[in-house]
């Protein structure tokens, strides 16, 4: 029985990575950086996304987003406030995100109008951390709120990250929490990923976090020959445009058509 049920994840897994592939050649095809966050609840995906959102524009860059929650459009409605082109997915009583629901959300965006596309997974430490979706690069953010244990009770999760971010920087003090504490074992389990402390109400951090991104031209590429530099091809100057629709996505809808599983095996 325990085989069994081992070579249906691994072709779940195996299925998900195919289509998160395909994710990934779509978004790359139109010139678009992807960023997920992955985090516990309240650890402050939405409002790291919001302050990344809000430098990226003032910089002349097109933002849109694709929002993972159980229920609700609370972060979904909190983005586009911001002129963040924003899809939502409910998951129901699943606990993350997966490449084909993400798939089905790309296709609800003008990927043409998009320079920059954040994905905020739904709130967990674990589900998520064997799912990619597609994206660039993955941000874990954990909150001192949770505690200066949560990275070692979370291994595999911050093993898979390419930025971990500490926010609520500006709480340990009244947590009693040591940052340090969380800082060392981030780089036990991960040492070759950087990280930054964060003050995401107040916007600490939030130019480090850019540079380890990636998301902005460093000085010296922004500095070219003395002739006239070209404009940003295709930007777009409604930074509001009209609200995306609020989808309530499956989790699992009908398999993409090119997945051939095994038989008996359902395609996530």
């Amino acid at each position: 029985m325990h085989q069994i049920v081992h070579e249906m994840e691994a072709d779940i897994l195996r299925a998900n990575q195919k289509l998160a592939d395909r994710n990934t050649t779509s978004l790359k095809a139109n010139n678009i950086i992807c960023v997920e966050f992955l985090g516990a609840i309240g650890s402050g995906k939405t409002r790291l996304i919001e302050q990344l959102g809000d430098v990226l524009k003032d910089h002349g860059l097109r933002v849109g987003a694709v929002v993972g929650d159980v229920a609700g459009d609370d972060d979904f409605k909190r983005l586009e406030s911001h002129g963040i082109r924003s899809v939502n997915i409910n998951t129901g009583k699943e606990c993350h995100l997966d490449a084909h629901v993400v798939e089905h959300a790309l296709s609800h965006l003008d990927l043409q109008k998009i320079d920059i596309l954040f994905i905020e997974n739904v709130g967990n430490l674990v589900c998520p951390a064997d799912f990619p979706l597609g994206s660039d690069k993955r941000v874990v953010i954990i909150s001192v709120t949770e505690g200066d244990d949560m990275v070692r009770k979370h291994p595999t999760i911050f093993s898979h990250a390419d930025v971990i971010v500490i926010n609520k920087a500006d709480l340990a003090s009244a947590m009693e929490v040591d940052p340090d504490i969380l800082v060392q074992d981030a780089k036990k389990i991960n040492p070759h990923a950087p990280i930054v402390l964060t003050d995401a109400r107040r916007g600490t951090g939030i130019p480090e976090l850019i540079s380890m991104l990636g998301l902005l031209p460093s000085p010296e590429q922004q500095t070219g020959p003395e002739s006239e530099p070209e404009p940003t091809p295709g930007l777009d100057p409604e930074l509001h445009p009209e609200p995306a629709p609020d989808l309530d996505l499956e989790l699992h809808p009908e398999p993409a058509p090119d997945l051939d599983p095994e038989p008996g095996v359902d395609s996530p």
